[in-house]
């Protein structure tokens, strides 16, 4: 920390990576006392070099919103009452463990939101309590966000998380379909300045393609726009590999040896001509040829696909495809082209070859029998598996949801509102009392960011440089604050039987059996030493910190307990407070590859399985209206609606709706209009725009603030409607449990 120049005596600065978006963008905080008092970019931080979006700029009020909870709530006579930490965790201890003791492991439902992956907490202590408790109702945003693409990873590469991403920095042609990253900053994608390294592209001479039925900030930068029908993101892109092999334009370059199945490929997609998918894209054969031509054509190229593509009907076929595109014209793996990062807390690399596979459906969800992917099942099934009983098994009895508001997040939030009433016990971690954490028995309210320690475990594996960086609290923590991770911690000893154990053991048991495991890999480099030994040489503050320096050491960069004394620990990532550089992006196969053959299997058997339902999609009818979200980028997840810096201006509940279908249902600009799916009705503003194509409308995400005993104050001066009130959460991408979210029928009428 430093003094500010020109500020107030008990002015200081300190650095601190954004939890804001995947963008992780590096901070310069000014704090006065253990106040944040303003928030700029750290021009010395080795990954984002000074940028700052509205959200990082607004870190201070975000981290001091009167709003978030300060200290423990437990429910007493039906009532949520403030309480001490103590009586917290005894009543979780005592409502838990009744109920798996009589009912078993999987009466217990786990949800995880999406700031998990935005702290060290959350990235340190859910596993370990999923690991303990056994269940199999584990639920998470990830099918409602990206889970298509976790699985066709897996199935291609044998890991779920083995993720290529596009090299920004030095690609020749960049082909957006369903991501909006002037808006999202990215995702699956970790990339500060997104739009400064598209525009980069674009003054070198690179080509910018994107595929979006909007026309979004981001569309408005590119060379070519095709505005697709939404839906039909995986027929196009199917079409666009039919024409790489009608026209012989297929060449895996350095990739080959690593690929099997083309043939059969070929052969798979010969239904899919453009002019067969033309009409139900709505866009003509030649624009398909040519999207194909351009991609096999440039120097160096890169699919990349987001949550447009995902969120719908065949949401893993389209990201299969993109991977697909990426390798049929040699641009996996290659500089300029999709690589996978490497990160400092991945695991050990181990030798090329053969591994376990991925596999689905290991079990399937009670009532709605949907298959396990990636060890969840579909978050929209929450509500069925609550409320619905059937003969064999129990139903889910109690919940602890943590960083998660599925009631705005989910389809159908009336019915999962309901089934949350109905439940025997509930926790929830969040520092708000929002429309979902407004039924637990038990509330644990986690500091603010200000006051936390932070290092990024899952984006540093997406990002498209690899880097390292590390923040300890800006601040101290609050007198009566508790750290998240040692909430977290606590949650996990009181929910497996171990409540009033310190807290410390749950880090020394996850260092004890990584330790162990490590000096039996022969290719480690701590093959054969004494763990005990090892573990006495970790260094940090606390249990997370010696955690993470355990990963720095193993990792890929690790100095491996003296093996490579120019490696990474914690002890150099400490002296480096702008953050360590790695490198960029290099070619890492067949490393990454995980398939029982050890070669990317280019046709697993459940794509193939699937691939029928897209030829039916050729010849399916579409709808005169159907409806996609809208990202802003002052917005991410629904509590960032009560920090009042983030909202206002373009970030409004509206419905977006072209001007030619306004005219045809006798809707102006700014009037009420119902709208009607199968899960429901909301009442919207209508915003008259041509960002929208014709037979298309779009309501953004994460609003719907109406609802009683929440605690967001600003947020309910402004509630918008929940979108996905209109989703009766029956549609689903059958591969991954994925909620469609775009693409939607719904009906349109003018409200008296």
């Amino acid at each position: 920390m430093s003094r500010t120049s020109g500020s107030t005596p008990d002015s200081r600065t300190a650095l601190r990576v954004c939890p804001l978006c995947e963008a992780t963008c590096g901070l310069t905080l000014t704090i006065e006392g253990t106040r944040v008092t303003g928030a700029r970019g750290d021009r010395d931080d080795v990954f984002s070099k000074g940028f700052i979006c509205p959200k990082g700029a607004s870190f201070g009020a975000a981290d001091g919103d009167p709003d978030r909870l300060r200290t423990p709530l437990v429910r007493t006579d039906g009532e949520l009452r403030e309480a001490t930490w103590q009586e917290a965790f005894d009543a979780i201890a005592a409502g838990l463990g009744p109920i798996v003791e009589q009912y078993g492991p999987h009466a217990l439902g786990i949800v995880l939101g999406n700031p998990n992956v935005h702290t060290m907490a959350g990235a340190l202590y859910p596993t370990v309590l999923l690991t303990a408790l056994r269940t199999h109702n584990v639920f998470t945003a990830s099918t409602l966000d990206q889970m298509p693409k976790h699985v066709s990873s897996g199935l291609l590469y044998g890991d779920a998380n083995a993720i290529p991403v596009p090299d920004l920095d030095h690609t020749d042609h960049l082909l957006l379909i369903g991501a909006n990253p002037l808006e999202s900053n990215g995702s699956l994608c970790t990339a500060p300045d997104f739009p400064g390294k598209l525009k980069a592209l674009r003054a070198r001479g690179g080509t910018l393609t994107v595929i979006d039925p909007r026309t979004t900030r981001t569309a408005k930068l590119a060379d070519r726009h095709v505005t697709v029908r939404p839906g039909t993101d995986a027929l196009l892109l199917a079409a666009m590999t039919y024409v790489l092999f009608e026209e012989k334009l297929v060449d895996l370059r350095d990739v080959a040896p690593y690929v099997q199945d083309v043939e059969e490929l070929a052969t798979a997609v010969r239904d899919f001509t453009p002019e067969a998918a033309s009409e139900a894209c709505d866009v003509d054969a030649d624009t398909i040829r040519a999207l194909a031509r351009e991609l096999a054509a440039a120097p160096t190229a890169a699919v990349y696909g987001r949550i447009g593509s995902c969120t719908v009907p065949h949401g893993t076929l389209a990201s299969w495809l993109v991977d697909v595109l990426n390798i049929l014209t040699g641009n996996l793996d290659r500089p300029g082209g999709a690589l996978f990062p490497q990160a400092a807390t991945d695991k050990t690399p181990r030798p090329a070859g053969p591994g376990r596979g991925f596999a689905l459906g290991r079990w399937r969800s009670r009532v709605g029998r949907h298959p396990e992917a990636k060890g969840e099942l579909p978050l929209a099934a929450l509500a069925e598996e609550i409320d619905t009983a059937t003969p064999e098994g129990s139903p889910v009895r109690a919940l602890i949801a943590i960083a998660a508001n599925p009631v705005l997040s989910a389809p159908d939030g009336n019915r999962l509102d309901k089934a949350l009433d109905s439940l025997d016990f509930m926790v929830s971690v969040d520092p708000y009392l929002n429309e979902t954490a407004r039924h637990a028995d038990v509330v644990l309210p986690p500091p603010p960011p200000s006051q936390s320690a932070h290092h990024d475990f899952a984006f540093n594996t997406l990002a498209v440089r690899n880097q390292v960086r590390y923040n300890r609290p800006a601040v101290p923590l609050e007198p009566g604050r508790m750290a998240e991770t040692e909430i977290l911690a606590r949650l996990v000893l009181a929910a497996t039987g171990m409540h009033g154990a310190d807290p410390s053991a749950v880090d020394a048991m996850v260092i004890d059996s990584t330790l162990g495991k490590a000096v039996q890999d022969p290719h480690g480099p701590v093959h054969e030493c004494d763990p005990k030994e090892l573990a006495t040489r970790l260094t940090g503050e606390n249990g997370p910190e010696r955690r993470l320096d355990m990963m720095l050491r193993l990792g890929p960069y690790g100095e491996g307990f003296g093996a490579r004394p120019d490696g990474l620990s914690l002890e150099k990532l400490l002296a480096h407070p702008h953050g360590i550089d790695l490198g960029p992006l290099r070619p890492r196969l067949p490393q990454p590859l995980k398939t029982r053959s050890g070669k990317i299997e280019l046709l697993p058997a459940p794509i193939a399985d699937d691939l029928p339902r897209l030829r039916a999609a050729l010849r399916e009818r579409p709808a005169a209206i159907v409806l996609v979200g809208r990202r802003h980028l002052r917005s991410n997840n629904s509590w960032m609606h009560n920090v009042p810096a983030l909202t206002g201006g373009t970030n409004r509940c509206t419905l977006h709706i072209h001007p030619e279908d306004a005219a045809r249902l006798g809707l102006a600009d700014g009037a009420a209009v119902r709208v009607k799916g199968a899960g429901g009705e909301v009442v919207a503003p209508a915003e008259v725009t041509d960002t929208v194509r014709r037979g298309v409308v779009s309501l953004p995400h994460g609003w719907g603030h109406d609802r009683p005993g929440t605690r967001m104050s600003h947020a309910a001066l402004d509630p918008g409607v929940n979108v996905n009130q209109l989703l009766d959460g029956s549609l689903l991408d059958p591969l991954s449990g994925t909620a469609v979210l775009n693409g939607v029928p719904v009906e349109l009428a003018a409200c008296p």
